[in-house]
């Protein structure tokens, strides 16, 4: 079971990640992030709470933020989340998130 939760952790980014963003669109939310996470297929409420709550406290920037909840059938085998259109700053920010979520919210 625990290596069933890592792995949704693992593929929470690439399920989120996908092209879009603008600067006029409201803030992105954790609950809008938690949605994007369950919606993808991540089952496990609490586990999408928390991982959603990781990616905003990250600092992940709204563009950023925005990408990640946009979903599209080229992010389902995407492993890097640069190569999706996220800055550099922010793919390392969402990659340090993934590994605190494997940390924080599997416990």
């Amino acid at each position: 079971m625990r290596i069933s939760l890592i792995a949704a952790a693992l593929v929470a980014l690439p399920l989120l990640t996908a092209c879009g963003g603008g600067d006029d669109a409201p803030a992105v939310t954790a609950a809008e992030i938690s949605k994007a996470l369950q919606d993808g297929g991540l089952k496990d409420t609490k586990l999408a709470d928390c991982a959603a709550k990781i990616y905003v406290d990250e600092g992940i920037s709204q563009d950023g933020l925005r990408l990640m909840i946009k979903n599209d059938g080229r992010t389902a085998s995407a492993t890097d989340p640069e190569a999706l259109g996220m800055t550099k700053d922010d793919s390392e920010k969402a990659k340090s998130a993934t590994n605190r979520i494997v940390g924080e919210c599997l416990k």
